[in-house]
């Protein structure tokens, strides 16, 4: 009898002990973890500002493959949410502010414990690539969370091996999204044609992006400095290109309503592209798919016979990438002129 009473005693003791040691835990944590992604700030934003992505690259969901998420018809951007059930009980996630490609701050409840404070940032550099910091903080932690937490050891242990693995699959998915393309010949269509102003260059395939940034950049402040409009989408004329040693000398051209008459020394001209027939093939995907798309139509025409006429080939691009920030949805058309 006296055993039992001195094993009571000593678990009395050390219920009084733990508690105590409870007490004094932090009434507050911050788990936080960063990655560094090669990839602009807005791919990745506009993947993590959407719930339904989540369940690709979410560690939780690799480790419990029973995880039950349920998505509503709202998950994108502020108000969107979503919830799952586990083994441990029920959650749910809410974004209640955003800062178009900088920042996300959300909230995250889980059965009846307090609710925690989830944020985003995207901080782009200069090479391209981007540091994704992903955070998650609670105060005022009540007795009964705090054991929890003691007992699973520590909020750190429990959420960052979690952010690692989850940030590395986001990585890992929004790498390989910007990797898309695909190339489909359209066939025979016409070409309406049209004025347009120009710089003539040559370039290699270690320098064209560059060279035709710089070429459109100051065509593009000779037309604000004299008020003079785009009248379609940016394009490239190819007066010679060498796909298997990469070089080529080109125009690149921006389309205009009317003939430019130019007198200054600005080594800017005005042209006409006039009305033609032409093979058309379509890019979607980045420019450094480009090569494989002119190869792809050149090797359309040997095999099926169409004979080129005496203009010059061009592709035109269709699509802004500041308004498309994936090189996945970055459309451009090659345009080869054939004979009627």
């Amino acid at each position: 009898m006296k055993s039992l009473k001195y094993i009571l005693f000593l678990l009395l003791i050390l219920v009084i002990g733990f508690s105590i040691y409870i007490a004094v835990q932090p009434n507050s944590f911050e788990v936080s973890r960063t990655r560094n992604i090669k990839a602009p700030s807005a791919v990745i934003y506009n993947n993590v500002i959407d719930f339904k992505n989540w369940e690709a690259w979410s560690s939780w969901a690799e480790a419990d493959p029973d995880l039950e998420i349920t998505l509503p018809e709202n998950t994108k951007g502020v108000d969107g949410h979503y919830s799952w059930e586990d083994k441990d009980g029920i959650g749910k996630m809410k974004t209640i502010e955003a800062t178009t490609n900088s920042s996300i701050s959300q909230q995250m409840q889980f059965e009846d414990f307090p609710s925690s404070d989830v944020s985003w940032k995207f901080n782009p550099n200069e090479n391209g690539s981007t540091d994704v910091t992903w955070s998650i903080s609670g105060k005022n932690l009540p007795f009964m969370f705090k054991v929890f937490a003691t007992v699973m050891g520590g909020m750190e242990k429990q959420i960052a091996p979690h952010y690692e693995r989850s940030l590395e699959k986001l990585d890992s998915i929004v790498v390989n999204s910007m990797k898309v393309y695909s190339i489909k010949i359209n066939g025979i269509t016409e070409y309406g044609g049209g004025f347009y102003l120009y710089k003539t260059t040559n370039a290699t395939n270690s320098n064209i992006s560059k060279i035709m940034g710089q070429q459109y950049g100051r065509i593009s402040v000779f037309m604000e400095q004299n008020n003079i409009a785009f009248n379609g989408m940016p394009f490239t004329i190819y007066h010679e290109m060498n796909i298997d040693n990469g070089t080529v000398i080109m125009s690149n051209a921006i389309p205009v309503k009317d003939k430019i008459v130019i007198t200054d020394d600005s080594n800017i001209l005005c042209d006409y592209l006039p009305k033609m027939k032409a093979l058309k093939t379509t890019l979607k995907g980045n420019y450094s798919n480009l090569s494989e798309a002119w190869k792809t139509t050149l090797t359309y025409i040997a095999e099926n016979s169409i004979e080129q006429s005496q203009l010059n080939p061009f592709e035109i691009y269709m699509t802004d990438p500041g308004d498309f920030p994936n090189p996945a949805d970055w459309i451009t058309e090659i345009y080869i002129p054939i004979k009627e």
